[in-house]
């Protein structure tokens, strides 16, 4: 059994033209190791202590053949990096939560500036500088939405 799950994580790390697994290990393959390892101690699987060492194992890594042992006594895949591979690739405008944390600090800047005697409004300058960047960052965004979903006020009528 031991065998076959050993020549299963082979399968995933090293393609079937280098059965030995000396082929050199990139980056993606590298960080793809850390995200099942992760993953993997997320669900308990894995002690902090065990991921501490097979992460510094993985990115330690020359081949694909150091990295298949340090995933062969996990299942093949984890809820945690299905998840990580589903949201990669798409691309996301700023989330609610950028602009929750932007709305929060701000409100706490005024807060503070009104209990210290409301004078000179210092607080506009953390407003325009973090809101530009919020801002400019949603736009094309913004732009992709209204050109996928169509502008009401550009459409012709069509003839009846």
């Amino acid at each position: 059994m031991n065998q076959l799950h050993q020549r299963q994580a082979r399968e995933r790390l090293v393609p079937s033209g280098d059965p030995d697994g000396a082929v050199r290990a990139s980056d993606a393959e590298r960080e793809r190791v850390v995200d099942l390892l992760r993953g993997a101690s997320a669900e308990g699987r894995l002690t902090i202590e065990e991921l501490e060492t097979r992460t510094a194992q993985a990115l330690a890594a020359r081949t694909r053949a150091e990295l298949e042992p340090l995933t062969a006594d996990l299942p093949r895949s984890t809820a945690h990096a299905e998840g990580i591979a589903s949201t990669r690739g798409r691309r996301h405008g700023p989330s609610r939560d950028h602009l929750a944390a932007y709305v929060a600090v701000n409100l706490l800047l005024i807060v503070i500036w009104a209990a210290t005697g409301a004078g000179y409004f210092w607080p506009i300058w953390p407003l325009l500088g973090w809101g530009i960047g919020v801002f400019s960052h949603s736009a094309p965004f913004c732009g992709a939405a209204r050109r996928r979903h169509g502008s009401r006020s550009h459409r012709t009528p069509s003839p009846t």
